[in-house]
């Protein structure tokens, strides 16, 4: 069955597991009788969902180096969309740190910023967004910036309460433990029946802070990664007060889903949450491995198109598990907590996926005049280190070298860039030119003209010096895996093995002597490679 035809049916089985599906889908606010829901069917609702995402870092989407990349706001707009299909009432909630991923920039990176920041503000509110905590990553522009984006905010020891059928939610935020435990009192007396809790800290903070005496959170959700690669997994600690951690840069969603019994009272963890989470969690070890699979070079199109399918089948089966209806019992409140991994076979927002599009047209537009009026040449080396040069210089002795390196993706670099049109992105030109940003480099997305693609000084180093007294000792004759993984990191390049890419770009004239294809000549007649 061809792959399209594949998708297409078992997607279709997703939606028949979770719910029937109209066409035309258009994104609702939140479900409250002011919005058009009726009272009567909202005071009679057997239960709501949350969705709660948070350390978004300023992420619109995946950068698209890698096949199978998770994430995007557009596929996240979907998943909320399809929830408010059904007959229960459905809130957004974001936890912040969302708006920027560095809390300061360099003036160049300014304008991109900014309005990534109002595309991902544009795109909360199409979600029908019915509160967020802010966090220092979403203060980078400013107070006056974050406010200026019309978002709705609850306060950092504040509450906000959420009408959720015949129950209140309580939103809380905080920046500390002891006021998150001040706060979530608050919201019981205000009259929330469950308590979601935003705690600006990295999961083992919130950890300790779950075990405090009178908190009075249902749920925690840790709004902010430690590291870099903190943020890389979905993390759910279940202990008195369940605490999660949605994988950071908008890769996931949290789903929280409440059943209601007849008489309000205290909510707990519902029986079944193990066994679910023991399903998915196999189903992600087996995508994971198709996914390294997948992203090996040099595999073969047809094996790969069949892991792909096998791949795509995981996937929907995993959306299945994850957005279905819970199991409820009439006598009991309950809630299960679920992640919600925005995979690449999932659908995105038609709307929102317009959003992002403009975005991506506009962002490089705008970066490009920034660049013409503003923008500053790379500082010359300091006396006595080596610049940038180009190719060109390198050519001259290294000649035999080139036709392995044509033959590369990284002689294509740049041209990845020009097919989706993100040449001019700020997020993305640094590992597709040489010398980003280094002296006598490329500082100026207007002046890359000679210095496209991943170069010889891309790996070897600035080679002014070696080019007019060359030596082993000033030039990196064997670059290392610390070298390489600068761009093929986790985000980036998340499959990227060194002993597995390295021969990718290595040949006969590079890394290999000129007559290595040739083995029937004695060694000692063939030529060893140049440095």
């Amino acid at each position: 069955m061809p792959r399209p035809v594949l998708v297409a049916a078992l997607w279709g089985l997703v939606l028949v597991l979770g719910g029937c599906r109209r066409t035309d889908p258009a994104p609702r606010p939140p479900e409250t009788p002011e919005a058009g829901a009726s009272p009567t069917a909202a005071a009679s609702s057997p239960g709501a969902i949350l969705f709660v995402s948070a350390d978004t870092q300023g992420y619109l989407g995946p950068c698209g180096c890698s096949e199978n990349m998770r994430g995007g706001i557009a596929r996240a707009a979907f998943q909320v969309s399809e929830a408010r299909r059904g007959a229960l009432p459905v809130h957004y909630v974001d936890g912040g740190n969302s708006l920027f991923g560095e809390k300061t920039l360099k003036p160049g990176q300014v304008p991109q910023e900014e309005l990534k920041a109002k595309a991902l503000a544009d795109a909360m509110r199409m979600m029908g967004l019915s509160v967020r905590a802010t966090g220092p990553l979403d203060d980078t522009r400013g107070a006056a910036f974050r406010q200026g984006l019309g978002l709705p905010e609850v306060a950092d020891g504040a509450v906000k309460l959420l009408p959720a059928g015949p129950r209140k939610v309580g939103v809380v935020a905080a920046d500390s433990p002891e006021q998150l435990v001040a706060a979530s009192a608050k919201a019981r007396s205000d009259g929330a029946d469950f308590v979601l809790g935003l705690l600006d800290a990295p999961l083992e903070e919130a950890q300790k802070a779950a075990e405090l005496p009178g908190l009075a959170v249902d749920v925690l959700v840790a709004t902010r990664s430690a590291s870099e690669l903190s943020g890389e997994q979905n993390r759910l600690v279940k202990a008195t007060v369940p605490v999660v951690a949605p994988q950071s840069k908008g890769r996931s969603l949290v789903r929280v889903d409440l059943s209601y019994a007849k008489a309000p009272g205290s909510f707990s963890l519902q029986k079944g949450q193990a066994d679910l989470e023991r399903e998915v969690a196999a189903l992600e070890q087996r995508t994971a491995l198709l996914d390294k699979e997948i992203n090996l070079p040099g595999i073969d199109p047809k094996l790969k198109a069949l892991k792909q399918g096998k791949r795509d089948e995981l996937v929907a089966r995993k959306q299945a598990l994850v957005s279905a209806p819970p199991a409820a019992s009439p006598d009991v409140n309950g809630f299960t907590v679920r992640f919600v991994p925005l995979e690449s076979g999932l659908p995105s927002l038609p709307d929102a996926q317009a959003l992002v599009a403009r975005y991506d047209s506009e962002v490089g537009k705008l970066n490009l005049a920034w660049a013409k009026e503003h923008g500053q040449d790379c500082p010359a080396p300091a006396k006595g280190q080596a610049g940038f040069v180009g190719n060109e210089p390198c050519r001259s002795c290294h000649e035999e070298s080139f036709p392995v390196w044509e033959k590369s993706k990284h002689h294509h670099a740049w041209e990845t860039l020009e097919e989706v049109g993100k040449q001019h992105h700020l997020n993305c030109v640094g590992c597709h030119v040489t010398g980003w940003e280094q002296p006598d480099g490329v500082c100026r997305l207007d002046k890359v003209a000679g210095r496209e693609d991943v170069g010889c000084e891309s790996c070897h180093g600035p080679g002014s010096v070696h080019s007019e007294e060359p030596s082993a000792d000033n030039i990196i004759a064997s670059p290392g895996e610390a070298l390489c993984v600068t761009c093929h990191n986790p985000e980036n390049s998340p499959h990227f093995d060194f002993a597995t890419y390295l021969p990718r770009i290595l040949g006969p004239g590079h890394g290999k002597p000129l007559d290595a294809a040739s083995p029937d000549k004695p060694a000692d007649e063939r030529k060893p490679a140049k440095p």
